[in-house]
């Protein structure tokens, strides 16, 4: 997907609860290109202007997968604590 339309995307699947601005969205792809965890190509938009499409490479879909199994421990962590409050 292209910037704008992954923020949209983001936006829509979560409910509304992740909007993230151009200006946060645009830095971090870059970090991650540097890192080798995407790679772009160039496209054309819905409304056929050029756009960079932005795809994860193995190496981000390696670390996305490290990225997803931490999140999850830490989750589990956070159920375990509320279960305990709710007591």
């Amino acid at each position: 997907m292209h910037g704008y339309a992954l923020a949209q995307r983001l936006k829509d699947i979560s409910e509304d609860y992740l909007q993230i601005e151009e200006g946060s969205l645009y830095p971090a792809l870059q970090r991650m290109l540097k890192t080798g965890w995407l790679e772009t190509e160039m496209g054309l938009s819905a409304r056929n202007r050029p756009v960079r499409i932005f795809k994860v490479t193995e190496a981000g879909q390696k670390h996305l997968e490290q990225e997803l199994a931490s999140v999850e421990k830490m989750f589990a962590g956070v159920t375990r604590v509320l279960a305990l409050a709710g007591q």
